[in-house]
């Protein structure tokens, strides 16, 4: 557990580590249904994240990625700011 986490919620992190290992071995064809079942996932369990946790998040995510992981960290910010 990475120490910049500790002020989000225990169930949101379970929600994030199942999304991730669920997507593991999806194929880029599979991932835009899959990500639109997680959203719905997501709405039905009532979890949702603010601006602030998802900063931490992903500051926290890129700490541990190499290059290419990276440049799909940036691609998906670009996609939730528009």
């Amino acid at each position: 557990k990475d120490e910049s986490l500790k002020g989000i919620a225990p169930y949101k992190l379970e929600f994030l580590q199942a999304l991730v290992f669920e997507s593991q071995s999806l194929k880029k064809e599979q991932m835009m249904p899959f990500l639109m079942s997680i959203a719905k996932r997501g709405m039905d369990q009532h979890i949702s994240f603010s601006n602030d946790e998802i900063e931490t998040i992903t500051a926290t995510i890129r700490n541990y990625s190499s290059p290419e992981e990276l440049d799909k960290i940036d691609k998906l910010m670009k996609l939730r700011k528009k």
